[in-house]
């Protein structure tokens, strides 16, 4: 047997209620551009909206005019998404909470993730999102998902809970230390002073 190898999110697709709450809450709240809309093709009495999520990949959604949004949770059973969640800038993240509140949308407060920040909040049909915002940034060449993998083997081998900035911070160091060359016989830490 072979594997299907996946390279990335190609796109995520919500069932919607009417045109104009998808795009006022993915556009409106979330600040992603609406692309394109076609007719659902397998479906003649939904519209399918595009919406670019920030890194050009896609969140769309089947719309249907005769669906009213209900304001209650989506379900969480076995196999049903729980969450979807959305990356912003470290900037973006300390005013969340004030843009939340002026539109009087409920939402959870900061949480702390150890090596990420997060909001979780509802959208209008009652998916529930998270603003994430990441504590660190990987060293150039490396991804996020580099940092936290040799972060977790850091954080493992020393028996520690859960993932946190020291992790991170010894992680992103053992990263650079493998990727790049030095001319120094000893790379271990000194105390110049």
């Amino acid at each position: 047997m072979q594997k299907l190898q996946s390279q990335g999110v190609h796109h995520i697709t919500l069932v919607g209620a009417g045109r104009q709450t998808s795009i006022d809450f993915w556009e409106g709240v979330l600040g992603m551009p609406f692309i394109f809309e076609q007719p659902n093709l397998d479906k003649a009495s939904e519209s399918h909206l595009y919406f670019d999520p920030g890194d050009g990949r896609l969140i769309t959604i089947f719309t249907d005019e005769s669906r009213t949004p209900e304001k209650r949770r989506t379900p969480t059973d076995p196999g049903c998404v729980h969450h979807i969640a959305f990356v912003v800038s470290r900037v973006t993240f300390l005013q969340a909470v004030a843009r939340l509140d002026e539109r009087a949308i409920k939402h959870s407060g900061v949480k702390d993730r150890g090596f990420m920040d997060s909001i979780y909040f509802e959208d209008p049909l009652g998916l529930l999102i998270e603003l994430a915002s990441y504590r660190f940034e990987p060293p150039a060449g490396f991804s996020h998902a580099d940092v936290l993998m040799q972060a977790h083997k850091v954080r493992v081998a020393r028996g520690d809970y859960a993932i946190a900035e020291v992790h991170l911070a010894d992680a992103i160091q053992a990263l650079v230390e493998r990727s790049r060359a030095t001319l120094s016989d000893d790379r271990a830490p000194k105390d110049p002073y």
